[in-house]
């Protein structure tokens, strides 16, 4: 396999991890950076224009929520003058119809609404706070405005039964595309773990009914979906192989190949303070670490799906296994795959009073221990 890296193709810019919301699957690391320590206008402005120079088409501009920096009218514009196409994913709290149409005056491309379920109590209670009807009302005033829209609904066991409800939402409003993303278990989602994945036959049903929309608004909407990889045969190439199309920008500056990556303890990661963009995606250790195959273990170093999938996420192995350069537990030809398959068996094998028992959260709010995250302990737990 050709070790030869193109240009990224997305910089995922995390403007703040400030956030109206808790949500129980939150991405965020547990240690929160604050709003001193976020990288200034002037600096964002820099690395939107090096981003263009390297290659990149697409700023995604995120969070937490980016609505939460003051400067967003100055950052939109500053990624458009760089040629950068913008999309901002945002949970449309901090929204009202004259700040966005100040957005789209400053260049706003695109904007992709969260939701955490159709029902305002199910919405409601996963993030943490009552958000459910203000997004309703930005839906409405998007259908106003001239702006490309897609619609993010984060899948788990506790709202897969609203797909058919999300559907109809989704047709109602303006958007062209909706995704629907089982959670995929990092940060907060794998603190909650047990309380968010879906049962197989929930998620069968779930798919049947996906792929039957997929039908019926061809060419109308654009349906994509995401299946939990402990369900999988095979595991998803990490972001699309590990710092091969996007790159990462932290709200403190540390570029990341990922999103979860900064829970490798072996990995320490260049800041854009310091580095060029180029200089770091062509260069830096972090980037470099896992990508080719010398890093690759036994079963993937001769696999013929090596090409592929790159031995899937190295996050998911840490995690699961406690070995970052391990095959993907997911995968089926992983030698640690029983610890997934034994995650499986206790979802799908609970009793159903179990299952139906509201679940006690783990919110970003309320933080756990910081060793209920711990690949060791998870690792002890589940040998």
């Amino acid at each position: 396999m050709s070790t030869e890296i193109s240009n990224p193709l997305a910089l995922i810019a995390e403007l703040t991890h400030r956030c109206p919301l808790h949500c129980v699957y939150c991405s965020n690391p547990l240690e929160l950076q604050n709003r001193a320590s976020e990288l200034s206008t002037e600096i964002w402005t820099r690395v939107f224009h090096e981003a263009a120079e390297l290659g990149v088409m697409q700023a995604d501009l995120t969070g937490g929520e980016p609505l939460a920096r003051t400067d967003i009218l100055e950052l939109i514009r500053a990624a458009r003058t760089a040629g950068v196409y913008v999309n901002l994913i945002t949970s449309g709290m901090p929204l009202d119809e004259a700040r966005l149409a100040k957005l789209l005056d400053a260049g706003l491309d695109h904007l992709q609404l969260s939701f955490q379920g159709a029902r305002e109590e199910t919405a409601n209670e996963i993030s943490g706070t009552k958000a459910h009807a203000q997004k309703l009302r930005v839906l409405e005033w998007l259908k106003q405005v001239r702006v490309a829209v897609t619609l993010n609904f984060v899948i788990h066991r506790n709202n897969i039964d609203q797909i058919e409800q999300m559907l109809a939402l989704t047709e109602s409003s303006s958007a062209t595309r909706v995704e629907f993303a089982n959670v995929q278990y990092y940060g907060w989602a794998f603190a909650n773990r047990e309380r968010l994945l879906p049962t197989r036959a929930q998620l069968d049903r779930s798919i049947e009914i996906l792929k039957s929309a997929q039908e019926r608004l061809r060419g109308k909407i654009r349906i994509e979906y995401v299946v939990p990889d402990y369900y999988a045969k095979y595991p998803k190439p990490c972001m699309g192989g590990w710092g091969r199309k996007l790159m990462l920008i932290t709200p403190t500056g540390e570029a990341l190949p990922c999103h979860a990556a900064q829970i490798i303890p072996e990995l320490r990661f260049d800041n854009v303070k310091d580095h060029s963009l180029r200089e770091i995606w062509e260069t830096s250790a972090a980037f470099q670490k896992f990508r080719g195959e010398d890093w690759m273990q036994a079963p993937c170093k001769t696999c013929d799906r090596r090409e592929q999938d790159f031995g899937g996420c190295r996050c998911q192995a840490l995690l699961l296994s406690g070995d970052p350069s391990a095959t993907d537990p997911v995968c089926s030809l992983a030698p640690t795959r029983n610890k997934v398959d034994a995650i499986l068996a206790a979802v799908n094998n609970a009793p159903p009073a179990e299952t139906l028992t509201k679940p006690n959260w783990l919110y970003r709010i309320n933080p756990p221990s910081s060793s209920a995250l711990s690949p060791s302990l998870v690792v002890a737990d589940e040998n």
